[in-house]
């Protein structure tokens, strides 16, 4: 199956080809049932220009400055690729006025060293200074009397675009009760973004690619009120963070980066 037009043109016209370092397929990868769950797959999946377009529009869209990705990809170069135009167009405006210290940066977490090496291996000079790679293990717990699996440690920024992708079921240590993520059978279930729910501002955005155990997970468990999406054509969950601002500086950068749109939002959600 070919990609539509529109994706095909905005890949070709953000140079998504030279971005990656590869020649970009006008067809869609087909995997088998048990690609996504292959232990011994130590390759990163083919670009997926679907997924890629639909991040960098997403970002640039919504202005975003600061991102948090669970699992490195592909997606960590497209999205750096974005935060740079962003800060092309928006850079003066958000130091003088924005309360973002880490401002224009993708921090992107995986427990798998050989994933971030290859990434960091396709990485152009001009991003680097987008990207930080943090690695950390992943380990079985419970959160409130459920089996899950969180981070060790998560890098201390304020994001307000999350992209959850990871970690690979394999990559999740120990067992809860007997039970684990390191079978076939088994399915992720991330609870780092419940653990760190009330530290995010309002207007924050959550993408997950898939994981739809994991994304139901989240929407039953989330305390705070979010706007919740789920795209079943191309399998992906959206989150938006949807409360009146917590203060003037919050005001300020809902009004900067989502406009009238997310208030809207706010005013027909009661």
């Amino acid at each position: 199956m070919k990609y539509s037009s529109d994706v095909l043109n905005y890949a070709t016209s953000h140079d998504f080809n030279k971005l990656l370092k590869c020649n970009l397929s006008e067809e869609k990868n087909e995997q088998s049932i048990y690609t996504a769950v292959d232990q011994n797959n130590i390759t990163p999946f083919a670009p997926d220009l679907d997924d890629l377009v639909r991040l960098h529009k997403a970002i640039c869209d919504r202005r975003v400055t600061t991102i948090m990705e669970f699992g490195v990809g592909y997606s960590t170069i497209i999205m750096a690729d974005a935060l740079r135009r962003n800060k092309q167009k928006y850079g003066n405006y958000v130091t003088n006025n924005l309360r973002r210290s880490d401002a224009f940066k993708i921090f992107s977490i995986d427990a798998n060293r050989e994933f971030i090496a290859l990434i960091e291996n396709k990485i152009s000079s001009d991003l680097c200074d987008f990207i930080y790679m943090h690695f950390s293990e992943c380990r079985m717990m419970s959160f409130n009397g459920r089996i899950t699996h969180c981070y060790d440690s998560l890098p201390n920024i304020c994001p307000d675009f999350i992209y959850l992708d990871a970690p690979g079921q394999y990559d999740v240590q120990g067992d809860i009760y007997g039970i684990h993520t390191r079978s076939k059978d088994r399915l992720p279930m991330s609870a780092d973004l419940l653990i760190i729910e009330h530290f995010l501002l309002p207007g924050t955005s959550v993408l997950v690619d898939g994981r739809t155990a994991n994304a139901r997970f989240l929407k039953a468990n989330f305390q705070r009120f979010w706007l919740y999406n789920h795209d079943t054509e191309n399998d992906i969950h959206t989150f938006e963070l949807l409360e009146k601002p917590l203060g003037k500086y919050n005001k300020k950068q809902l009004e900067f980066c989502l406009g009238e749109s997310y208030f809207r939002r706010l005013n027909k959600a009661g």
